[in-house]
Parts: C-alpha cells; structure tokens; sequence
C-alpha cells in the first residue's frame, strides 16, 4: 500500500517538473494576463498561453506523437490551418479603399521591408536561411502567415516566431506613432487627402478573381493563402452564398482559432523556447516592426512628393497588414495633429494591400528556401 502510495506521487507532475518548466509557466500566465487583463490580442493570446501552459505540465504528453494536441497540431504542421484563417480574414475583409486607390498597393509591399531587413539580420547572427526568413516574416504582421510559413521551414522555431508576432501586432499603437512621427513633418501630417471613389459591386467581384490568377501565377506557394483570402473575400461580395460568407466570418475562424493557438503554444516547451534564440527572436521581431513601419511611411513621403502634396505619408504605416488596427493608428496619428482630419479609408488600402503582400513574400521564400 505505501509503496503504491509512492508510485502514485512519483508519477504526478509535482514529483517531475522542472526548473525550467516552472520558468514557461510563469510566461504562460504573464502572457494571460496580457490577453485577459490589458487585452492585448485576445483572441490569439489566450489560447497561444493556455496551450503553451498544457504544453510544460510534466508526464501529460499531449503534444508527443499520440497525444490530444498531437493531432491538432497536424492542421498546422501540414498547413491546413493558416489558410483557413486566410479564408475568414478574406470574408471580413473590404477591399475597396485598395481598388479605390490602387497606387496604395505600393504602400504595401514597402511595408514588407522590414521582413527583408530582418531576414538579414538573422543570418548575421547565425540563423541558416530557413530559421532567418521564418523571423523575417514576423515583419509582416501576419500572424497566420507567420504561422505557415515557420511550420514549413523552421518547425522548431513556431513557438516563439508566433509569440513575437501576435505580441508584437497586439504592441502597434504603441510601437508605430513615435516612428511615424520621427520620420515625418507636422505639415506631412496635416494632409488631407480627397475622398475615395465609390467602388462599383462588379469591380469588387472582379478583384479577388483577378488577384488570384495574377499572385499564384507569379507565386505558386503562395496560392493556399492567396487563394483562400480572395476565396473567403468573393463569398462577401458575390450576394449569393451568404450563408458561406457568415460561416466564414464566425463559426469557421473561431473554430480554427481555437485550434491553431492552442497548438502553436503547446511547441512552447521549455526544451524549444528557453534558448538564446528565443530572446533574439523577440528582439530581431522589434526590429522588423519597425522596419516595415519605417518603410511603408518613406514610401508615403515620397508619394507626397510624386503627387505634389495630396498623400498623407502616415498611411504607410498602416502597409504593415495588422488590420484594422495599423490602419486605426494612422487614423489616430493624424487626428492628434489636425482633429477632423479623416484619413482612415485611405489608410485601408495599404493595410488590406498588406495582407496580400505578406502572404506573396512568404511565397517567395518557401520557394527560395523549402528544398
């Protein structure tokens, strides 16, 4: 009897944890309280800390091949799952402004400097190419981008490259105003830009098809988050399946939420995420945030240039695709300088122009770097 007693209490995780495992808890519960308390991305954050606490919970073994999570995290691992995201993001999402305003897809691929200024920085620091684009994509303030594409190349890494990411999305209106504001004038600032042309329906029927054809052609790897993007956005704007274009909208990207934070959190063990590279992977993840937001708002100074002064240059910084919130924070930005200055539908189009150009890089790289 005592003996059984003593097995029972050397089989419990009491008996088993470790220093380290103690160590991951504790940033598991600091990220809850980010998410619950201070609301920072919420609806990544809590599951992505739930499961990183499941994760470091000693002898459970939900994430060894066989276990609960184990099989959850297939979507993710086989790349099912960001794709899906895609789909409900294409749904909810109104592409309009960037139709409206074409040049301001230009604003969007500026923004993904900063993916290339960390990629290069990764591998400054020893990184090989694969774990360096994987950091790199961080830049693009895509969280189910980021996703894909570090599942596919550096697996290893997906804990820690998706915690910086969603972190960092979750820090924009923190992170982009002083950079903004460094790299412009009061007078830049002061823009007001003229009103955006109505968008016909057909033209927003149109537009997803036609983006479809033309990025996976030139993108081939891309065409799974391009294509269920622009798949999801034709669901909003056909107004004939609005039964799909509901379900893609809620049931579908909640369900694939839940799913695809819990995993990615439970690869948080210690054994992945307590390393040197982790806290190179929070600091190179600054860096491409910053980066992207530096380059989408060069570019808007020189658009304000080309155009003789009718581009408000803070809409650049909305190119980093965290929709809506980077372009809130355009919005922001301008209307502490200049109140009633209404730039928010301009600022749209980058972000939205964002999320295409996030997803076309990521393209790039896997097929530069996947063999």
């Amino acid at each position: 009897m005592v003996q059984s007693i003593i097995n029972f209490l050397k089989s419990t995780g009491y008996f088993n944890v470790t220093p380290q495992q103690l160590v991951m808890l504790l940033i598991a519960f600091t990220l809850m309280y980010l998410a619950i308390v201070k609301k920072y991305e919420p609806l990544l954050l809590v599951p992505i800390s739930f499961g990183m606490m499941l994760a470091n919970i000693p002898v459970a073994g939900l994430m060894e091949p066989g276990g609960f999570l184990y099989w959850i995290y297939q979507g993710v691992k086989l790349g099912v799952f960001p794709p899906l995201i895609f789909l409900g993001v294409g749904a909810m999402t109104d592409f309009g402004p960037l139709i409206a305003y074409p040049k301001s897809l230009l604003l969007g691929a500026a923004a993904q400097l900063g993916i290339f200024i960390t990629f290069l920085g990764a591998t400054l620091l020893g990184f090989n190419v694969k774990e360096a684009a994987s950091i790199g994509i961080i830049g693009g303030a895509d969280g189910p981008t980021a996703i894909f594409l570090t599942s596919k190349l550096a697996p290893h890494l997906l804990g820690a490259v998706a915690v910086a990411a969603y972190s960092y999305m979750a820090l924009v209106p923190v992170i982009q105003p002083p950079i903004m504001r460094l790299l412009t004038t009061k007078k830049e600032r002061t823009v007001v830009m003229e009103q955006l042309r109505p968008v016909s329906k057909t033209e927003k029927i149109i537009f997803p098809i036609i983006v479809t054809v033309l990025a996976s052609f030139l993108v081939p790897p891309a065409t799974a988050l391009i294509g269920c993007l622009m798949l999801g956005n034709l669901f909003r704007e056909c107004g004939v399946v609005d039964r799909l274009s509901k379900t893609a909208q809620n049931e579908l990207i909640n369900i694939v939420t839940i799913f695809i934070g819990l995993t990615v959190g439970a690869t948080a063990s210690a054994e992945n995420f307590l390393r040197i590279e982790t806290i190179e992977i929070l600091i190179l993840g600054m860096v491409a945030f910053a980066g992207g937001t530096a380059g989408g708002v060069l570019f808007g100074k020189l658009m304000y240039v080309l155009s003789g002064g009718k581009v408000n240059p803070l809409i650049g910084s909305a190119g980093v695709s965290a929709v809506p919130m980077a372009a809130r924070v355009s919005q922001k930005v301008a209307q502490e300088e200049m109140p009633g200055n209404f730039i928010l539908m301009h600022a749209m189009g980058p972000n939205v122009a964002g999320v295409i150009g996030s997803a076309i890089v990521a393209g790039v790289l896997l097929s530069l770097y996947s063999g």
